[in-house]
């Protein structure tokens, strides 16, 4: 049973696919018992083997996907649904979720578990600063209801924990007005240390960043979304724009992904690696690595991400005050790097960016 980056391999003893919390409990309960590994899975969207438990048990959590309730600022569902399942149930109520990722087709237990980055987190923090309350299988196997006022303890540990506390199998969500259009801008910048500056005084409700192949080494490009909006944001002059309904706006990515599926490339072994960068330090070390990085060594579907972002009270992330997410999204395409030096390649990202105070994300 492999994840999406393809590279730790191994089956499991056994597949439990759960239906209600308490079977959770009872497959958490039997790995224990049975001195096991244990790991939820949910898209199986993870990189470096999270989803997966060569020898012991995976808990498939897609068979928990119901969305429970949708009030006016809250939605109920279980962990095992995706973003893109809580988005056809919010959005006939004109809500969203202030944080989503870029790809709708991973869970919600899956992205808390993590952290969750969105476009808009530079304004509303992580997926995981969102969430009022969550129920939890702990690896005891007790099921527990916990928030920032109730087991706080449980609540800050699997917010980001990667699993390591406990499987969320719940979650209550924030929900605010959903737009009804997007107004998106692209912006070239000269170098890292202008993206970076860019996102950090843009006024705009969606902002990212990326660094693109160029005769010359890399181009860095940002994008400015305007929520509702008629026209860009104050001092922005952009080389090109788009209004988008926010449905299409929102899974914007299903077109690329069809494509690389298509192409074979999502099938591919992924090996990438996102560190959190302290703000001072990261145009400078952004800048480094892309120097001496060609196309084959993130592969030709391979995406480099730069995000200026805002993390409130996620304990588990250890981020730096003032993050600049930065990753290396690579893939392993024939006549490329093999994911094994990708890999290597990953290992030394981390360690620099660990030399200038950043962090791994997700949390190792």
């Amino acid at each position: 049973m492999d994840d999406f980056g393809g590279i730790v391999r191994g089956s499991p003893v056994r597949v439990a696919r759960p239906s209600c919390q308490r079977e959770v409990a009872d497959a958490l309960w039997r790995a224990a018992r049975d001195g096991l590994p244990a790991a939820a899975r949910g898209s199986g969207h993870s990189t470096a083997g999270e989803s997966q438990a060569p020898g012991g048990v995976v808990i498939d959590m897609r068979g928990m996907r119901t969305v429970h309730d949708v009030g006016r600022d809250h939605v109920t569902v279980d962990a095992g649904a995706t973003w893109r399942e809580v988005l056809d149930a919010t959005l006939p109520h004109a809500l969203t979720p202030p944080v989503l990722t870029d790809h709708l087709d991973l869970t919600v237990g899956g992205t808390l578990s993590a952290g969750g980055v969105g476009g808009t987190s530079h304004v509303h923090g992580t997926q995981a600063d969102n969430v009022s309350a969550l129920e939890v299988v702990t690896r005891q196997g007790e099921i527990v209801t916990c928030s920032a006022t109730r087991r706080r303890g449980l609540f800050d540990a699997v917010r980001g924990g990667m699993g390591r506390h406990g499987v969320i199998t719940r979650a209550t969500l924030r929900l605010v007005a959903a737009p009804e259009r997007v107004l998106v801008c692209t912006v070239p910048c000269r170098d890292a240390g202008e993206l970076v500056a860019f996102q950090r005084r843009v006024r705009a409700d969606h902002v990212s960043g990326q660094a693109k192949p160029a005769e010359a080494g890399w181009r860095f490009e940002a994008k400015a979304a305007v929520f509702d909006g008629t026209r860009p944001p104050e001092g922005v002059a952009p080389s090109e724009v788009e209004r988008l309904p926010y449905r299409d706006f929102a899974d914007r990515m299903r077109p690329d992904v069809a494509e690389l599926v298509r192409l074979g490339e999502w099938a591919r072994p992924h090996p990438w690696a996102m560190v959190l960068l302290p703000a001072a330090r990261a145009a400078q070390l952004i800048g480094e690595v892309l120097a001496g990085t060609a196309v084959r060594d993130v592969g030709v579907s391979g995406v480099v991400l730069v995000k200026a972002l805002r993390i409130g009270r996620v304990p588990m992330l250890r981020s730096p005050a003032d993050p600049v997410l930065f990753g290396m999204l690579r893939t392993a395409s024939p006549g490329c790097r093999t994911a094994a030096e990708m890999a290597a390649a990953n290992r030394r990202l981390h360690e620099r960016a660990a030399a200038v105070g950043g962090t791994p994300y997700p949390a190792s």
